[in-house]
């Protein structure tokens, strides 16, 4: 597909259909489809309204994985119940009851089209 490596932000941006993936302390996998609600302070920003088991693992191991396009993140994430990034997650999703806001730091990108890792920004 020739992604271009400038290009990456694009497939985690607002309203993007994204893959998040998490792991248990016991190393059992879970993947969901989620909504990026965009980049805050260079960090993605996503709503848990129904994810039981994502929000379970983060708990236990806050380590992450996103695809979006032919990019891979892996990053750490941050659950929050209250403050600036859970308002955020109410006032974008207001058909829904949002339980968690999920900020997630980025520490590598991969282009997996060249198979090649770069460094963020």
């Amino acid at each position: 597909m020739g992604s271009k490596i400038k290009d990456w932000k694009k497939f985690f941006e607002k309203g993007k259909k994204i893959i998040l993936v998490t792991s248990s302390k016991a190393g059992l996998p879970n993947a969901n489809i989620v909504i990026s609600l965009g980049f805050y302070n260079s960090k993605i920003l996503i709503a848990d309204c129904q994810m039981i088991t994502t929000i379970k693992n983060l708990k236990e191991n806050p380590f992450i994985c996103l695809i979006g396009g032919y990019f891979k993140i892996k990053g750490k994430a941050e659950i929050f119940t209250k403050g600036k990034y859970f308002n955020i997650c109410v006032r974008e999703n207001k058909d829904y009851q949002v339980k968690h806001a999920i900020l997630i730091s980025i520490e590598t990108i991969f282009d997996l089209d060249k198979v090649k890792k770069f460094c963020k920004n």
